[in-house]
């Protein structure tokens, strides 16, 4: 039988200290709220916040951890560099990555993207709307041909990302609006989805189907065995020269 995926779900933790809206939503940090979700689907979970040592992100940690789950909003410039490219070595080496919402001005989403990462936004609570756009793929197993979230910021494009290995998801808002909402992308031997849902004075992440794509993604961007990568000089050849 095949071990679940190590989860940790890294939060910043902010939002819920200083917002009474936030924390009657998530009383104990969004971080815990998903965290619940994934030990009741089986898998084995941390979590971590901005505040710990090395905002507990240390070396140790990453290293058990198969996949990472990233929610930050208003704090991104408060990561250390050195945490930064600590992930982005782990996820070069395949840990997989599942950035949330608001995480997409992440200084990590921003290193492994290479670009701005910058979009339009509008809060007005409108509906918003969420199409499987790639039926087969394993991160939309077990979903309805759309789903919609009641009320949500608006995300709009142009989003300033490189074009998606896979696009997932696109979200229609009740203001017109359209968003690349789910995008997989590949980055050494690591795999990165972009989920869009989930701005923290709304209860999206209570939503079944918000669940079920994070629990989806996680599986989906788990390490996988494969053959160990070489670098550098290689001066005997394989074949007589």
């Amino acid at each position: 039988m095949t071990k679940p995926p190590h989860v940790t779900v890294w939060n910043e933790y902010r939002h819920e200290k200083r917002n009474a809206v936030v924390a009657k939503i998530y009383p104990d940090g969004i971080h815990q709220q998903i965290a619940r979700h994934l030990q009741g689907e089986g898998f084995t979970v941390q979590t971590a916040t901005l505040d710990e040592p090395e905002h507990g992100l240390t070396q140790d940690v990453l290293n058990q951890t198969d996949v990472l789950i990233w929610w930050g909003h208003m704090a991104h410039q408060e990561v250390a560099d050195a945490v930064v490219e600590r992930v982005r070595q782990r996820v070069w080496q395949g840990m997989g990555l599942i950035v949330l919402h608001s995480g997409h001005f992440s200084k990590i989403f921003k290193a492994l993207m290479g670009t701005s990462c910058d979009l339009k936004w509008r809060e007005l609570g409108e509906k918003e709307r969420i199409w499987v756009v790639e039926p087969g793929h394993p991160i939309a197993a077990g979903l309805p041909e759309y789903f919609e979230i009641p009320q949500a910021e608006m995300y709009g494009e142009h989003f300033d990302i490189p074009a998606p290995d896979t696009l997932v998801f696109i979200s229609w808002f009740q203001g017109g609006e359209i968003f690349r909402s789910g995008c997989c992308f590949h980055r050494g031997r690591g795999k990165i989805f972009y989920f869009r849902p989930g701005h923290e004075t709304y209860p999206i992440y209570h939503q079944p189907e918000v669940l079920r794509v994070i629990s989806n993604a996680i599986h989906w961007a788990a390490p996988v065995a494969g053959p160990e990568v070489k670098f550098g000089n290689f001066p005997t050849p394989l074949e007589k020269i």
